[in-house]
C-alpha cells in the first residue's frame, strides 16, 4: 500500500472511518531523525498491507492537527483504532525496533 499524507481536511475519512488500525508519521522536512524514519516507515508499510494503514502528517503544514494530538517531539507515530489514539511511538527506532512495537500495540487491540 503506497503511503498517503494527511491532511485536516482528509482525517476524518482517513482515520475516523479506517476499517483497519492507522499508523501516522507526524514528521517536518527539516527534522534530521524524521528523514532516517522516512525510508523505515515506508518499507514497514509494505509489511503491513491490509493490517495497518500507514499515513504521513507534515507538522509545519498541519500544525493544528499536530496540536490537537499534543505532538511535541518528532518524530512521532501514533497509531489509531476507530478513531481512537491507541499507541505512541517518540523518536527514531530502528526498522526492527519499531516492528516490534508495533506488533505489540496490534496485538493489545
Amino acid at each position: 500500500m503506497a503511503l498517503k499524507y494527511l491532511t485536516s481536511a482528509s482525517y476524518k475519512e482517513e482515520v475516523e472511518k479506517s476499517k483497519i488500525p492507522v499508523i501516522i508519521d507526524f514528521y517536518a522536512d527539516w527534522c534530521g531523525p524524521c528523514r532516517m524514519m522516512s525510508p523505515v516507515f515506508e518499507a514497514l508499510s509494505l509489511e503491513y498491507t491490509n493490517k495497518l494503514k500507514f499515513l504521513k502528517l507534515d507538522t509545519e503544514a498541519e500544525t493544528e492537527l499536530a496540536q490537537n494530538f499534543e505532538v511535541m517531539g518528532i518524530p512521532a507515530l501514533l497509531v489509531f483504532n476507530k478513531g481512537k489514539e491507541v499507541g505512541r511511538i517518540v523518536g527514531f527506532a530502528p526498522r526492527e525496533h519499531l516492528k516490534q512495537k508495533i506488533d505489540n500495540i496490534l496485538a493489545s487491540l
